[in-house]
């Protein structure tokens, strides 16, 4: 782009004396700033940028095209469910009725709000086969942890304390031994075998020798190579036996939609992220939500405050009462935006619309890997749900790295998929198209997945030094995470 301003920083666009705004004027009176403690005062005046109007607006529009979402490009992200946030969401959580609502309100002022909790909690417990939901957890990995503080209480209160150890594959995501360390428990791995699929053989033996310490085990279905795990029953048989409990990682969830449920397969308690399944936006930490829920016995564990229906008067009240529920994990009653967005997400779909999502999420994830596989390696040649993992490309011969493939894809103007998880092959490349592409949009990264596995072939350079219409190109990934530059003075004096 031949543009002066694209690519500086909004203080290198500064020069003194410019303005874009004019401050209203003060209509609370002077103040004395000998009321501020003075190690709290500024000893000169904040180093702000000093730009017009125009320049400020040029330089974030310039900007906001090196962003990429998935309402300007397909996002094949594996395991994260990249799936489109339709508008009228935004719009429904924007509606000033509900978004000048403040959390302290009397419950009669804001039935309307509290009944969207209470109808969310509701339809998710009836999608995934358990009893009773929470919606306080802000993200999937706080809900990870909400379940197995759930686990850890329901052991506790039974004076079952020995039981801190927590089963794990070692295909999991990351967030399962970190989710289950922070409560405080140990991480025993859990082998899978050549075909993808937990070891029964190895759980069997960790079960006869760790059964009175087992608190749980965590699992994804479909798991991280997007294979269905066929041995539920069974797993859960060995745990249930063992005194544990099952967890079920809801981050898979969005080929099971309308198909089965956690519930009828065994597994006590989930969480479910909202920014995945439900379609309400990935944030940059945020916003999130990850609802936890539970079998019944369970509910009275759940975190509080929580939205309960009086039968008599039809009414909707708060409950911050039990004595046995693990209190406040967040701020009130979570991120109610997010509710809000996937609330209007299922009454959308309705019903019958919400058992397609599963199917077409598998169909879209099986052709493009049926397409491909000629390529690219793939180590378990077996039918997927939602994603499935290549080893990189099929000829190893030209040096071309799955880091290469997913660089020179930022050419043609796709996301990449995630690369390198799970850790079980050396070239990781997980594809995940959810079931709202059409198949046109799919052909054409298929098209263009192939055109690199031909230049891979015929032109490895101009594979393995892309990108080349980024911009920037290729950044040192481990120099960025060890000395971050995140100041503009640091970058000053550098340069200096």
């Amino acid at each position: 782009m031949n543009n002066k301003l694209y690519g500086k920083l909004i203080f290198e666009l500064s020069h003194a004396g410019r303005r874009a705004y004019s401050l209203s004027e003060n209509r609370f009176g002077a103040y004395d700033v000998n009321t501020i403690p003075e190690h709290l005062r500024r000893q000169e005046p904040a180093a702000l940028p000093e730009c017009d109007e125009m320049t400020v607006v040029r330089h974030y529009t310039n900007h906001s095209g090196n962003n990429f979402g998935v309402n300007n490009g397909f996002y094949p992200l594996g395991s994260c469910t990249m799936k489109y946030n339709p508008i009228i969401n935004e719009e429904i959580a924007a509606m000033k009725d509900f978004a000048n609502l403040h959390p302290l309100q009397p419950a009669e002022t804001c039935q309307g709000a509290l009944e969207v909790y209470y109808c969310l909690q509701q339809q998710l417990a009836e999608l995934t086969g358990l009893s009773e939901f929470t919606l306080n957890p802000c993200a999937g990995a706080h809900g990870e942890l909400t379940g197995l503080m759930v686990i850890k209480a329901y052991h506790e209160q039974r004076g079952d304390n020995k039981r801190v150890k927590v089963l794990i594959p070692d295909s999991a995501h990351g967030t399962n031994p970190a989710s289950a360390a922070v409560c405080g428990m140990e991480v025993v791995e859990v082998k899978s075998t050549a075909d993808g699929l937990v070891d029964l053989d190895h759980l069997r033996s960790l079960v006869a020798e760790l059964g009175p310490e087992i608190a749980a085990m965590m699992m994804t279905n479909p798991n991280t190579l997007g294979l269905f795990e066929k041995d539920i029953p069974e797993i859960a048989q060995l745990i249930h036996e063992a005194g544990g409990l099952l967890y079920y990682d809801g981050a898979n969830l969005n080929p099971m939609l309308g198909v089965c449920r956690p519930g009828d397969m065994g597994f006590d308690v989930m969480h479910i992220n909202l920014h995945k399944t439900f379609s309400t936006p990935h944030g940059g930490g945020g916003p999130g939500s990850g609802p936890v829920g539970v079998r019944k016995g369970l509910e009275h564990l759940l975190p509080s405050p929580r939205v309960v229906f009086h039968d008599d008067d039809g009414a909707l009240t708060v409950d911050t009462s039990g004595d046995d529920s693990l209190g406040s994990i967040g701020a009130f009653f979570g991120n109610f935006a997010v509710v809000l967005r996937a609330y209007a997400y299922l009454l959308t779909l309705g019903a019958e619309n919400v058992k397609m999502v599963g199917p077409l999420a598998t169909l879209n994830a099986n052709y493009v890997k049926e397409r491909l596989k000629d390529l690219y390696l793939l180590p378990i040649d077996k039918v997927c749900k939602h994603e499935f993992v290549f080893d990189g490309l099929k000829d190893k011969s030209t040096g071309v790295t799955t880091m290469d493939v997913a660089k020179r894809l930022l050419d043609y103007g796709y996301h990449a998929p995630t690369i390198y998880f799970p850790l079980l092959f050396h070239e990781s490349l997980m594809i995940e198209p959810t079931e709202n592409e059409s198949k046109q949009t799919i052909d054409d990264f298929i098209g263009v997945m192939r055109t690199i596995a031909v230049e891979a072939l015929e032109n490895p350079e101009v594979v393995k030094s892309a990108p080349h219409n980024t911009p920037i190109g290729r950044a040192d990934d481990v120099l960025a995470a060890r000395h971050p530059v995140v100041t503009w003075r640091q970058i000053i004096a550098e340069e200096s």
